[in-house]
């Protein structure tokens, strides 16, 4: 299922290995990727350009992905921007703090690729 035109999606996570895995199949999917390594630096690459969806992981340095949903939630040029937050953390408390921080939906890594692009084409359509 594809989004109804190429997005651009910022993929934010700490491990260079899981924002390959995450860029491969959005590209696959057609759109386009920027990744960030922190939430600061995701942060700030949303002010340089602009950006139709983050995936988001939790646990990162500098700024982690709770720190950076409030940022952007407050930040009234991207408050709208939705969020996909992907961690390794699986209990319902963890899916519960990330959607009161403003994410629009949680996943559990790994994220299957049909999964995961099934999500994005939703978010995207519902943003559209």
């Amino acid at each position: 299922m594809m989004a109804p035109h190429p997005a651009c999606v910022l993929v934010v996570d700490d491990s260079p290995v899981v924002r390959h895995y995450h860029r491969q199949i959005l590209e696959q999917a057609g759109h386009c990727v920027t990744e960030a390594g922190n939430g600061m630096e995701a942060l700030e690459k949303l002010l340089q350009g602009p950006c139709d969806l983050c995936i988001v992981d939790v646990n990162m340095p500098v700024m982690d992905g709770y720190a950076f949903l409030h940022a952007l939630r407050a930040t009234a040029s991207v408050n709208a921007l939705p969020v996909l937050m992907i961690s390794t953390e699986a209990a319902e408390i963890d899916r519960a703090q990330a959607l009161a921080a403003g994410a629009n939906a949680y996943l559990v890594k790994p994220v299957p690729a049909p999964a995961l692009r099934g999500f994005i084409a939703a978010m995207i359509g519902g943003a559209a």
